[in-house]
């Protein structure tokens, strides 16, 4: 019990932050700052690594950054 404690918590804290890339990338392409590519870069990047620690899904992490270069490609 101790060690799905341990992971639960370990995976809360992997997808609070992935989260928090994710919602920087999307504000900085919503203001349209001049850093919103390395913003989206590093979101993709966490993404990736999300998705090698199991944490999403091959097919969703795909979609995620998909999303994300398309919003970026479009402001």
């Amino acid at each position: 019990v101790k060690v799905i404690a341990t992971k639960t918590e370990r995976n809360k804290a992997m997808n609070s932050a992935l989260k928090t890339e994710i919602k920087k990338a999307n504000a900085a392409i919503a203001s349209n700052a001049d850093n919103k590519a390395e913003q989206v870069k590093v979101a993709i990047k966490a993404i990736d690594k999300a998705q090698s620690k199991g944490l999403l899904h091959k097919n969703n992490a795909a979609r995620k950054k998909s999303a994300l270069s398309s919003k970026l490609n479009k402001a």
